[in-house]
């Protein structure tokens, strides 16, 4: 078996020979109970048609906004279709992160980052984190993208392809965020104003998860939520994400040139847990790699986040979270205490 020892590239490690079975540092072991149910039409993340979102015909955008509302309430994920952004786009990011992590160690080492969690750029592998008990079945590079753009400059066309990227997710991101707004009843560009979005968090974290000789062994992202408002993923043909609902995890079976929308953390403190930041993970398999791309997006990083004042008193509700800044939130997230588990209980009143 290949040694484990200071590795920085677990797709290094993974196609050096002779990985027949998962590494101990990488053994996760998933209760048998907690297997993915694909088949319960019950467990289906629901769909939203954007094209409609931007309608100007009442009637349309009535009904998809209270489409949107139960999803936001029953999910807090969904399928975004019909969105804008060019398919040679999303594919074309994919391949350039593919290229990126088809870079050499030594190449990729410049931009390895320290380990300030708000880093510009920043790629590695689990082995950097020292805050993770099991190491994680993945390769990353994250980017802050707003408010203002950083990037790799390799490999070429990186650069070019993620500035546009994170361009066209922001927009829609905007979007989405002014229709959950509405969904609240609140005026659309409340949220918006009151987190700051101008100059909010745009975070570009792409992942790859090698194949595994033990799938069942490994875990490319254990069960967690995303500290923002909202995410925007993809991915590459092979299947990977799975949701938690209603007790259930439920595999997200990829339709072409859609993006999946999570909300994170700040969307469930802003609404008072009225929408809920959603437990996700990655698992892996043992036929192809797959890289998938999140965009989260967040408030501006000094922002203090509190349950939103018009919606407590609308709702005649009293906030059940103290403030915290985003930036505070974030570091507490990745802190060794709260990895990969929901901080929300921390701030709770």
């Amino acid at each position: 078996m290949a040694s484990t020892t200071n590795v920085s590239s677990l797709k290094a490690l993974s196609e050096s020979g002779g990985l027949t079975s998962v590494p101990s540092e990488y053994t996760y072991a998933m209760n048998p109970n907690d297997q993915a149910d694909s088949n319960d039409p019950e467990h289906s993340i629901p769909t939203i048609d954007y094209s409609l979102l931007t309608s100007t015909s009442p009637d349309q955008r009535s009904k998809v906004l209270n489409d949107l509302r139960k999803a936001c309430e029953e999910w807090g994920f969904f399928m975004l279709i019909n969105h804008g952004v060019k398919e040679n786009l999303m594919k074309g990011m994919i391949n350039e992160c593919d290229a990126f992590f088809n870079m050499t160690v030594e190449e990729k080492k410049e931009f390895q980052g320290t380990k300030n969690v708000l880093d510009p750029i920043k790629c590695g592998t689990s082995n950097n984190l020292e805050i993770d008990k099991v190491l994680l079945w993945r390769d990353y590079v994250k980017i802050i993208a707003h408010p203002q753009f950083n990037s790799p400059h390799k490999p070429v066309g990186f650069r070019e392809a993620a500035l546009e990227y994170t361009k066209r997710t922001r927009e829609v991101a905007t979007e989405v965020v002014k229709a959950i707004s509405e969904t609240l009843g609140l005026e659309s560009d409340h949220i918006a104003k009151s987190m700051n979005w101008d100059q909010g968090l745009q975070l570009m974290a792409a992942n790859y998860y090698p194949a595994c000789p033990q799938p069942d062994q490994a875990i490319g992202i254990p069960p967690h939520t995303d500290h923002g408002l909202v995410t925007l993923l993809i991915q590459n043909q092979m299947g990977g994400l799975q949701v938690q609902h209603k007790g259930k995890w439920v595999n997200w079976n990829g339709v072409p040139n859609a993006f999946v929308v999570n909300l994170g953390d700040q969307m469930q403190i802003l609404t008072n847990d009225k929408y809920k930041s959603i437990c996700h993970r990655a698992v892996v398999n043992n036929v192809a790699a797959r890289i998938s791309i999140a965009v989260a997006h967040g408030p501006a990083v000094d922002t203090v986040v509190v349950p939103s004042p018009k919606l407590l008193e609308r709702e005649g509700q009293s906030p059940v979270y103290s403030g915290i800044s985003y930036k505070d939130y974030i570091e507490l997230q990745q802190s060794g205490n709260s990895n990969m588990k929901s901080c929300l209980d921390n701030i709770r009143i």
